[in-house]
């Protein structure tokens, strides 16, 4: 296996030295030079439990302990940033028959190290600029294409450019990315388990590329957004993959949540390109044609408790078989803002899914804050996999509805933005396609259940 690249990984950390007093005089300007540092750090403690698990070839029942630890230092000149985090990210109590994966699993990894630098008027006297270079986590727009979840154990990191544009008079800013996601290792099931250290993996064989632009200040206080991200993967040693070449296209229209008044959220997009039908390197090449689709309308009440009702209606297109592939590819985005949670019950995303649901937020006080989801599940292409279960039947006989699912979330501060307390769990009813498939695990309805403290500082 190749070495990682670590050019532009380490132009964060070699250029700090650089930004400090390098004189003779060094000594008696440290207290200077130690102004503009900054030093956050976390550290989450999870238990995981599942009875029934939905997906095929895994353990029916199974436990987790997933620990991640992180410490973040922020060196700020001014105009120049550099910032480096150091994230842990392991797991216990799995075997081989666990869902165990790289969302759980990546020790002793430099998740962050970059440059960033502001510059003004430079697309006229009332622009700026923000140039950011080197390893960086990224979020764009609705954060359904590319985004960090932050319930998941691990990171996505990118080695790259990000370039952010303002122009506030015009309500108007824009992002273009060029990066290489990191391909998170080791990744084989007996180094997971026994929680094994190795460099994540960077290279042209993976990169990531476009840029979102948003305007804000519409009629009825609403802002819209476009998105164009290209995708571009092929084998590398000991990874065969499906050679994914894909261009996704998005637009959106968000009026955001305010007490008294309705919001809504309209997304969609569509993917073109090519993609292979297997992991085999002489496998066809086959012309994607896929799309999604996320509608939302909201109503947030003033007064106790402060609730939020949202009506909710998300697709996401599956494989028919015909000479084009359909199955929509969620890329890095990220699930849990609009599906059940993930974890151990990583059953439910944005993949060959038809699910209307119903969303209640409730916040009793400032430390306490409750989510409570019903979904009802279809497959959009009944003869493809349901979502991420695994589950098929080639043959579409056994129906398109999946079941219903119900999950909540409860957060609670136990000492304010120092130590929070969460619990959250999801039960699935199992509709006719999970109990009649043919590979469709045996066993009742599935429950689920996380129980986590964090401490920042």
């Amino acid at each position: 296996m190749r070495r990682p690249r670590a050019g532009l990984l380490w132009l964060a950390l070699l250029a700090l030295p650089a930004l400090g007093p390098t004189t003779a005089a060094a000594a008696e300007a440290a207290p200077k030079a130690t102004e503009g540092l900054k030093l956050t750090g976390s550290a989450r403690v999870r238990y995981e439990t599942i009875g029934n698990q939905p997906r095929t070839g895994l353990n029916k029942g199974d436990t987790l302990v997933a620990v991640r630890t992180g410490v973040t230092a922020e060196y700020d000149k001014g105009s120049v940033k550099v910032v480096g985090t150091l994230q842990d990210s392991r797991a216990y109590g799995a075997n081989g028959g666990s869902p165990l994966s790289t969302y759980d699993v990546n020790a002793v990894e430099l998740t962050e190290a970059y440059v960033q630098a502001g510059l003004r008027g430079p697309l006229g006297p009332d622009t700026t600029a923000t140039v950011q270079a080197g390893r960086f986590t990224m979020l764009l727009g609705s954060r359904r294409l590319i985004a960090g979840d932050d319930f998941r154990n691990t990171s996505n990191s990118y080695t790259g450019a990000r370039v952010d544009i303002a122009a506030p008079r015009a309500g108007l800013t824009a992002t273009l990315v060029y990066t290489l996601p990191q391909v998170r290792l080791p990744d084989d099931i007996p180094s997971l388990l026994k929680n094994e250290i190795a460099f994540d993996r960077e290279s042209n064989d993976l990169r990531l590329w476009g840029g979102i632009v948003t305007k804000t200040g519409l009629p009825f206080r609403t802002a819209a957004d476009v998105t164009y991200l290209g995708l571009d993967e092929r084998d590398f040693p000991g990874h065969p993959t499906r050679n994914r070449h894909l261009r996704t296209a998005d637009a959106r229209l968000i009026r955001d949540p305010a007490p008294g008044r309705f919001d809504f959220e309209f997304e969609g997009g569509y993917q073109y390109g090519t993609i292979r039908d297997s992991l085999s390197p002489i496998a066809v090449p086959l012309d994607v044609s896929a799309s999604y689709m996320h509608f939302e309308v909201g109503y947030s009440f003033a007064g106790a408790w402060r609730p939020r009702v949202e009506v909710d209606y998300d697709y996401a297109s599956g494989d028919h078989g015909a000479a084009s592939y359909g199955h929509f590819d969620t890329l890095l985005g990220s699930r849990r803002g609009d599906f059940s949670v993930p974890g151990l019950f990583f059953a439910i995303g944005r993949a060959n899914i038809i699910s209307p649901g119903v969303h209640l937020e409730l916040t009793p006080n400032r430390r306490t804050d409750i989510l409570l989801h019903y979904e009802a599940l279809w497959l959009a292409s009944r003869t493809d996999a349901f979502s991420f279960t695994g589950v098929r039947d080639p043959t579409g006989a056994s129906g398109n509805f999946a079941g219903h699912d119900v999950d909540a979330r409860v957060r609670y501060w136990l000492a304010q933005d120092r130590l929070r307390l969460e619990a959250n769990a999801a039960y699935l009813i199992k509709g006719r396609f999970l109990k009649t498939a043919p590979d469709a695990p045996a066993g009742g309805n599935s429950s689920f259940l996380a129980l986590s403290l964090l401490a920042t500082f």
